[in-house]
């Protein structure tokens, strides 16, 4: 979580300097940049959904016979659910170009 609220902080800074300057909105390097941007942010945002599904089937697990006598025998305990820190940081960085 740590790592994406500090690339979602440095994307916001990018993109507020990117509005300074016109012309870098029609170089082909920073469309490509813009287009890679949003396809990392919806691998991020499937990963998480991905580790939250796996989750919750495991916590699932973890409560319920006859697994949770498999589980408490082996170690396995809850895990937490994937979250962002702070609601800042919920909402999605907006490119505007």
């Amino acid at each position: 979580a740590q790592a994406e609220n500090a690339l979602s902080l440095n994307l916001k800074t990018l993109f507020a300097v990117a509005e300074n300057y016109p012309e870098l909105k029609a170089n082909a390097n920073f469309l490509d940049l813009q287009r890679e941007l949003a396809d990392t942010e919806n691998k991020i945002q499937a990963a998480r959904r991905f580790y939250n599904s796996n989750v919750m089937e495991l916590n699932a697990r973890v409560d319920t016979f006859p697994t949770n006598l498999v589980a408490s025998s082996l170690g396995f305990s809850k895990m937490e659910f994937f979250g962002v820190d702070s609601q800042v940081e919920k909402e999605p960085v907006k490119v505007k170009f």
